[in-house]
């Protein structure tokens, strides 16, 4: 994208394409007092300019965090907190990361080179292994998938109770909604309906629950009296277990159980 940094204006499709939001969730963040847009246009569409895109910056940055949306605005309006200080921080993780590429590298090469050299690569490859058991399995990206026999109802309550940022919602050519997306924190969660095909059903049709989510937020007793005072049902309340978190349970719309949890040792 190509703009003079001092005067040009965003339009709200092409900061959630480069934010990696949708639409919809920038319009959420206006609509809770999360980010506002600079100006509008004749015809009503949002711009935005470089407070906004500095601001949605800072947003993604603290998702990331696993911060609540209700959290992200209270640091954002701490004035102490400066674009440095987020830049430095993003900085440091992207060092961390590249440090961990760079030694599996090393790790590939020198295991290149054995086998170049007409040697024994076992020893090497065994490094391989060990390097990559350390990264990451290989694995790129986790997506949790609910299913739901109202995806609309369930995407609201998630969004308008307990607070998750809202994602995409796809319809079909007949209006029906056949797929949404949500998120809490760095976690992707995918609301699907029910299906005969492959036998997946809604705790609301099962009449019970197979299985739960669980959230960590930054304050339990925080999240808890939030999601209270939005009418969710609440299925015990902020307790400290055994195995040291802090956790809350409370119901969606179709009786789900969700956990919304912080360790007791951070």
């Amino acid at each position: 994208m190509n703009f003079d940094r001092d005067t040009e204006l965003v339009r709200v499709g092409d900061l959630a394409a480069a934010s990696g939001l949708t639409v919809r969730a920038l319009h959420h963040y206006e609509e809770i007092g999360l980010l506002s847009p600079s100006t509008r246009t004749s015809a009503g569409h949002r711009l935005y300019g470089r407070d906004g895109v500095e601001r949605v910056y800072r947003i993604n940055r603290l998702r990331k965090l696993g911060l609540s949306l209700d959290h992200i605005g209270h640091v954002l309006d701490d004035p102490e907190l400066e674009l440095g200080q987020f830049l430095a921080g993003h900085a440091s993780a992207l060092d961390a990361e590249l440090d961990r590429l760079s030694a599996l590298r090393k790790t590939v090469l020198a295991a290149m080179a054995g086998v170049e050299g007409k040697l024994d690569p076992t020893r090497d490859l065994m490094e391989v292994l060990a390097a990559m058991e350390r990264s990451d399995h290989g694995l790129r990206r986790r997506i949790s998938i609910l299913v739901y026999s109202d995806l609309n109802a369930a995407f609201d309550f998630l969004v308008e109770t307990f607070g998750l940022t809202p994602g995409e919602v796809t319809r079909s050519d007949t209006g029906e909604t056949v797929h949404a997306e949500v998120y809490a924190g760095d976690g992707t969660i995918w609301l699907h309906p029910e299906t005969d095909e492959y036998r997946l059903a809604s705790p609301l049709s099962l009449g019970s629950s197979t299985s739960m989510m669980a959230v960590m937020v930054d304050d339990v007793d925080e999240h808890y009296m939030l999601v209270r005072s939005r009418g969710a049902e609440i299925a015990y309340p902020p307790i400290d277990q055994p195995y040291r978190y802090r956790e809350y349970g409370a119901r969606d719309s179709e009786g789900r159980l969700w956990s919304f949890m912080r360790s007791m040792d951070e």
